[in-house]
């Protein structure tokens, strides 16, 4: 039976400690299944080893069903990741409810699809889709990409468009063609039709950034799928076999925009009349070339042209502010987080991290929406992230956001902090092995800070992860083995593992309030409860299980 909000009632056997509860979220950091690729494993980690060796722990699922997702062949990843760990039950998320959508009919009987289809129909203009082409489920699916195809053709749409984005972090880092020679062949068995692939790029060269970090992705994005503005080939084949020839090493994610032309006329601008879908599930990486569409003041770049078009996006993205304005599935919908309840319940709190996670620790956290709950009771802090490759300074900002917590710790202000420290994704995802590991290395000397802060301050401190990545840095063979590139080295692995995350908790003021091994078999959804009975409160009764068993 579901809990409704209310503050929250006091333990009365156990108010707590005298210092904050502090939860930090170790970014892509899991327990690797392999010896050999396991970033974190192969680091020199003092601090994180001597938790481990010292304080109670567990290992929680952070992937699959424990998530939301649809299987548990389904990787975890930051989005539902910070959903369950803010949110203390497990919804069904945006692939799996994407999926659903498709199969019931539901998507494509809804008004925005029809919308958008009886626009090209009256107007003899041309259906677009735009968004990540691969089978990562992570961003996107490209099922869900080809079931619109298909039922767009089953509609009569005689001029399509799909402006493909290369993927290689969700999936193997050079795996392009894999998706898109399919691609291309699944179009042009349409014969009585005009589909093609109009433009395409790296997902970190154009189009997919968040949080406002490189709005030049974005622009770049918008010049090659709306003006058609950029280096045309004769197809997307073509301009990523051109691409890697001319660049050796290049990855999927970094490729440079293209456009598909013939006689060097682009096939797909994006013009006045049209109708175009962002395909993609997730949000933060939608926000803002919707924003390019839709925002009539629009300071970020110069647009040149902007098309009046039926635009909508696959889910809502951000659902207090109604962006984009159409959607063809409804997001899931999450009530009663624990910022919720903790700020119901007059916890002075703070959240933190640099630009690439500060999302996470704050909307994806509270439930997909944005702001706070009690400006009085809340203090939101956004680090500027770096902005070059992640490789390159693999410290990131870690010990700028260490330096803030540590003065928060020390206020005395705060009775409930969270971090995140996003160098064990973002660097993982570059697939640079000992950038990995030295991001992992300048993560565990800020592990031991906060563990000085907090025996001086009487607090607890809390690490988790919010799914893996660095413990899992090589492809392997389904024997086991590594599997090896053309180079003679192993072949990097830049997506999330299906890994356990760490539950750790270092309380060193225990009194014995609690049992000191933990609950097993539980997932990330289970530390609000955890972290709620720390503070002294009981959890909602409908919120996943503690990790703790209270003595008192």
């Amino acid at each position: 039976m579901a809990d409704t909000m209310h503050a929250l009632e006091k333990n009365p056997n156990w108010k707590g400690r005298r210092g904050p509860v502090v939860l930090v979220i170790m970014d892509g950091v899991g327990y690797g299944k392999y010896e050999e690729g396991d970033a974190v494993k192969a680091s020199k980690m003092k601090y994180l080893d001597w938790f481990h060796k010292n304080c109670p722990h567990t290992q929680l699922k952070a992937h699959g069903t424990a998530v939301g997702l649809p299987s548990d062949d389904d990787m975890g990843n930051s989005e539902v990741g910070h959903n369950a760990i803010g949110c203390g039950r497990v919804f069904a998320q945006g692939a799996k409810l994407v999926g659903e959508s498709i199969s019931s009919g539901t998507m494509f009987e809804g008004a925005t699809w029809k919308k958008l289809v009886k626009n090209v129909q009256d107007k003899n203009s041309t259906f677009h889709l735009m968004g990540l082409v691969s089978d990562g489920n992570v961003h996107s699916h490209i099922d869900h990409l080809k079931a619109m195809i298909a039922q767009a053709h089953k509609e009569g749409v005689k001029t399509l468009r799909v402006h493909a984005l290369l993927d290689g972090r969700d999936v193997p880092p050079t795996s392009a063609l894999e998706y898109f020679e399919p691609l291309e062949k699944y179009l042009a068995e349409f014969t009585d039709v005009d589909y093609q692939i109009a433009s395409g790029g790296g997902r970190m060269y154009i189009t997919m950034d968040r949080y406002g970090a490189d709005w030049s992705m974005v622009e770049r994005g918008w010049h090659a799928h709306v003006l058609a503005d950029g280096r045309q080939f004769a197809s997307a084949t073509e301009a990523i076999n051109t691409y890697r020839s001319e660049n050796a090493g290049l990855l999927d994610q970094d490729m440079h925009e293209f456009v598909i032309a013939k006689d060097g006329k682009p096939v797909g601008p994006i013009v006045d009349g049209d109708s175009v879908i962002f395909f993609n599930f997730r949000g933060d990486r939608s926000l803002e070339i919707t924003a390019a569409f839709e925002e009539d003041n629009f300071p970020h770049f110069d647009r040149v042209r902007r098309p009046a078009v039926e635009y909508a996006g696959m889910m809502e993205y951000d659902g207090d502010n109604h962006k984009p304005a159409q959607f063809l599935v409804n997001p899931p919908s999450i009530d009663r987080t624990m910022g919720e309840y903790l700020t119901k319940s007059g916890v002075h709190l703070m959240a933190i991290s640099e630009t690439q996670k500060y999302g996470h620790v704050t909307y994806f956290f509270n439930g997909n929406r944005p702001g706070e709950f009690d400006k009085n009771l809340e203090t939101y802090v956004e680090i500027p992230s770096d902005v070059v490759p992640f490789e390159q300074r693999p410290w990131m900002k870690c010990a700028e956001i260490t330096d803030k917590v540590i003065e928060a710790i020390e206020s005395g202000k705060y009775d409930h902090i969270r971090l995140n420290y996003p160098n064990g994704d973002m660097v993982g995802h570059t697939g640079v092995f000992n950038a990995v590991c030295c991001s992992m290395e300048g993560m565990d000397l800020q592990l031991g800070r906060l563990k000085a802060a907090i025996e001086k301050a009487g607090g607890i401190l809390c690490l988790t992860a919010d799914h893996g990545n660095s413990d899992d840095m090589y492809e392997h063979k389904k024997d086991g083995s590594v599997a090896m590139g053309a180079d003679g080295e192993p072949k990097p692995k830049t997506s999330h593992s299906l890994n356990p995350v760490p539950g750790i908790i270092y309380d060193p003021e225990y009194k014995g309030e609690y049992e000191l091994e933990l609950n097993s078999g539980l997932g990330i959804s289970s530390w609000p409860s955890t972290l709620m009975q720390l503070m002294g409160f009981i959890p909602p009764s409908d919120y996943d299980k503690s990790m703790l068993n209270l003595t008192k």
